[in-house]
């Protein structure tokens, strides 16, 4: 929904609230998508949240709830009724059940526990019990599960009587007794066979399957590599435990991306939006990369302050000083480029760890393309702009090579050091994503100076 016709609908809505017309608020709301329902009401006062909440169909009130931010879940489950909250309860699937206890504060959690099923009660608590990084803490345990003796007949019947509360009934997992995973067979092949044909002889056999305490992010990988809408999760018996859904793989694929930016802007990741966080919470996020960021520029500092009476004490020495920041910032944007760049295939694993020496060889070449085009455009500019349009003397031929041979160099080692870095992170253990931009100019702004410093000493003499 565009973001002008939903403040239309907000405004539409606040207007049928102040007259109290709530059967036309019910027609207005229930038109729309359960993701476009929650962010209608996310732009109302909390005791107005509650009414719009109230006028929706149980169903989509459920729909709605899950969508919503964790503060607007907090605020109706606190108003809600005992028997309100059994009713969303009941509506909810499981694994969106979990991520809403995951977010609620302990007197919260409680209610929603008191008011759960028996059944429900354990499987959340089975399900809590996994690592949050693990494919147990994401999966869904309503699926459709069918015998291997029975036939396509039956089989639709089954699917028939227990689909509606199945979060996906396109995939259906054929299983023992005892639910060990014998393969699956989706709606499409059972809608197209004959009625008397056995499940377990036309079932797919040849299976992808996730493990239970198997990372997320890594199950996630595999769903879009092999274009998959869900992936079974087993234990380590090979029991079918589960299931990971498509929906549930794009939320993570989310969080990690964010996640990724973040570290890449050296913030520590945040699992709250921007406006729901504590301006607190976002120092915390922030300061302890501004510091290490801050002491780690001190190393520029003291290489600047050891060359500083050279400088001086020359015009031409003077004269460098103008074109620091412009080696400093080029060196870590090239940097940049190849760092994000080698992140970017490493998070998508197009790039593994033996390809270091092809991707060093390559990225050798492109910034020798890049720095010689950088350095000859930088010389005509300093030479006809400099020296002849603005009439500056001390801007000389060697003043100029200086900069140029520097920019040169520089552009080379920032490059090379981009490519490097992310992929040693990963081969030690740690996020690529940390050795992005703000870490990699850092290191490129102190190797910048000592070699434009070094150069100059050569062509200046200082």
């Amino acid at each position: 929904m565009e973001l002008e016709e939903l403040m239309e609908i907000v405004e539409e809505a606040g207007r049928l609230l102040e007259e109290k017309n709530y059967y036309a608020l019910k027609i207005l709301l229930q038109e729309m998508e359960p993701a476009d329902i929650a962010l209608v009401m996310e732009e109302f006062p909390d005791k107005k949240i509650c009414i719009l909440f109230r006028v929706l169909p149980k169903d989509l009130a459920s729909e709605a709830f899950v969508e919503m931010e964790s503060e607007t879940q907090e605020l109706l489950l606190s108003s809600f009724t005992d028997s309100e909250i059994k009713e969303i309860l009941d509506e909810l699937y499981i694994d969106d059940t979990v991520d809403i206890i995951e977010e609620m504060p302990a007197n919260v959690v409680r209610r929603i526990i008191k008011n759960s099923t028996s059944e429900a009660r354990k499987t959340i608590n089975e399900i809590l019990k996994y690592p949050d990084d693990s494919a147990g803490s994401i999966m869904t345990t309503e699926y459709v599960r069918l015998n291997e003796n029975i036939t396509v007949a039956d089989a639709l019947k089954h699917i028939k009587r227990t689909g509606v509360d199945k979060e996906t009934i396109y995939t259906c997992y054929v299983t023992k007794p005892d639910r060990t995973l014998l393969g699956f067979i989706t709606a499409k092949t059972l809608l197209l066979s004959d009625d008397e044909q056995i499940i377990g002889d036309i079932m797919e056999t040849n299976m992808i399957v996730a493990h239970t305490d198997e990372d997320k992010e890594v199950v996630v990988k595999e769903m879009s590599k092999y274009d998959l809408l869900a992936l079974p999760v087993v234990d380590k018996e090979g029991r079918l435990v589960g299931i990971v859904t498509v929906d549930d793989a794009i939320d993570v694929m989310e969080e990690e991306a964010t996640e990724d930016v973040e570290k890449m802007a050296g913030i520590v990741p945040s699992d709250k939006p921007y406006l729901s966080t504590s301006v607190f919470e976002i120092w915390k996020n922030r300061i302890p990369w501004l510091f290490l960021l801050m002491l780690s520029a001190t190393f520029t500092g003291a290489i600047i302050t050891y060359f500083e009476d050279k400088l001086v004490a020359s015009v031409a020495g003077t004269a460098l000083i103008a074109f620091i920041p412009m080696l400093m910032g080029t060196g870590g944007n090239a940097g940049g480029q190849s760092s994000v760049t080698i992140i970017r295939g490493l998070a998508v694993e197009e790039i593994r760890m033996g390809d270091i020496l092809s991707i060093i060889f390559k990225e050798l070449r492109v910034s020798l393309l890049c720095s010689f085009s950088l350095a000859v455009v930088n010389f005509g500019k300093m030479m006809l702009v400099d020296n002849l349009l603005f009439n500056n003397p001390s801007i000389t031929v060697q003043v100029a090579l200086t900069v140029s041979l520097t920019l040169v160099l520089v552009v080379i080692v920032a490059k090379i050091v981009g490519c490097t870095l992310p992929i040693i992170a990963k081969r030690i253990g740690f996020d690529p994503a940390v050795m992005a931009s703000p870490f990699i100019t850092t290191i490129i702004d102190a190797v910048s100076l000592l070699i434009y410093f070094n150069i100059a000493s050569s062509i200046l003499g200082l």
